[in-house]
């Protein structure tokens, strides 16, 4: 979510959950992968020992609707960060990659969602918002930031709307405050059930070595199957030699979640440095269908984070200063007077057996085998995510778990195990 206000801050608000959609006849090709992998770096160097969950995708969009209102300097560095080389096809590429997402899709759900909420009494530029419909197909709300409570509760009202309620009280009244000129929300839902489902039964605790050394309990799913799987190296001992990756489609085919994961006596933190956005490629390529064992642990990632400092890191400093030029927005010189003060993103992503939610049920899988038929991945330590829309490369969801769902010796899912 993004917050614009005069000679103070505008706010833009990113909203992420777990889904999947797609259908359409002239697919574009996302080119915003090496922005979201330098994103993932820089939150990456600031996570210390946390989860990391975030939407490229989400943040793309965001920027691409300030991107419409900003001239001068303020477009040019949204333009590189994003790399974007000219201003129409960007947009269009954004329309068709929301319109591809969005369409209906009876297997899966991806929801984009934007909004703005317009103060009342304030002449924007007719355009401006007339490009926000058509790219962006924004709904456009006016309120009075002044009653700051009343608005955080019509915009936390909307946002749970769209996530089905999976991200509540997103703002509070002090986000804004009288100089409060605009707020831009983006939400992305997504809702998908894995093609080849992990049986409830076969799931069971299991221990869950983190890359500090100690060890938590965790439901760890199991199946075997056909998966999409590869092995690489990144032809030294930066990243620990051989690391492994499994591609998990959910139904549909057009959705997926890739696993990236090092050896077991590899930290996750040798692995990150070298990732990058022609590797994203390079694995997606170059996976193929066979027979793996898959040990996947129940996992709920949630995260809050404020992206400004991020962006400005990023190159996107001019939006969130005095020296932001977002004239297009309004008709009178008045847009020089605005600015970007809080960049926010709310993500949600929970993975179960089923995709979605699932239950637990008892059962045992075997924790040593003396004979492996099949390549084994067994995700017992820390791994990197994303998901992602096959046809058209757009990541939905990037991020990593270092700790998964901690099942406590006196919880009734530890017990029925």
């Amino acid at each position: 979510m993004w917050i614009l206000d005069t000679s103070s801050p505008l706010l833009l608000l990113s909203i992420l959950l777990l889904g999947y959609s797609c259908r359409a006849a002239d697919i574009p090709e996302d080119t915003t992968s090496e922005f979201s992998v330098r994103l993932y770096h820089r939150l990456q160097a600031t996570g210390g020992q946390d989860n990391i969950v975030f939407s490229p995708l989400s943040v793309a969009l965001a920027l691409g609707m300030v991107e419409l209102g900003a001239r001068g300097a303020s477009l040019e560095e949204i333009r590189l960060a994003l790399g974007f080389d000219n201003l129409l096809p960007e947009f269009s590429l954004l329309q068709n990659l929301t319109t591809a997402l969005s369409e209906d899709d009876t297997q899966y759900t991806v929801r984009l969602a934007n909004s703005l909420f317009l103060q009342e009494g304030i002449a924007f530029n007719p355009e401006f918002l007339h490009l926000m419909q058509k790219f962006f197909r924004a709904h456009l709300y006016t309120v009075d930031f002044g009653q700051s409570a009343a608005v955080a509760e019509q915009i936390n009202s909307w946002v749970e709307n769209q996530t089905e309620s999976k991200i509540r009280n997103l703002l509070s009244a002090e986000d804004f405050s009288s100089v409060t000129r605009l707020t831009m929300v983006n939400g992305i839902y997504f809702r998908g059930s894995w093609k080849n489902q992990f049986r409830p039964e076969n799931t069971r605790t299991f221990s869950f070595s983190r890359d500090d050394g100690s060890e938590v309990q965790t439901l760890m799913m199991y199946q075997q199957g056909d998966f999409y799987y590869g092995e690489f190296s990144d032809g030294s001992q930066e990243a620990g030699g051989v690391y492994q990756v499994l591609e998990m489609l959910y139904e549909g085919d057009d959705m997926s979640m890739m696993i990236v994961l090092p050896r077991q006596e590899v930290p996750l933190s040798s692995l990150e440095p070298i990732i990058k956005a022609p590797l994203l490629e390079e694995w997606a390529n170059n996976v193929k269908r066979q027979k793996v064992e898959v040990y996947l642990p129940r996992f709920k990632v949630e995260q809050k984070m404020d992206l400004k400092e991020t962006l400005q890191e990023l190159g996107i400093k001019s939006i969130f200063s005095k020296d932001a030029d977002l004239s297009a927005m309004t008709v009178v010189s008045g847009g020089k007077e605005l600015y970007i003060g809080r960049a926010v993103q709310k993500a949600y992503l929970e993975v179960t057996e089923e995709g979605a939610e699932g239950a637990v049920g008892s059962g045992m899988i075997a924790q040593t085998r003396t004979l492996v038929l099949y390549p084994q991945v067994m995700a017992d330590h820390p791994f990197f995510f994303i998901i992602r829309n096959r046809r058209t490369g757009s990541i939905l969801f990037m991020g990593r778990v270092l700790t998964p769902e901690v099942i406590e010796p006196n919880d009734h899912d530890f017990d029925s195990m």
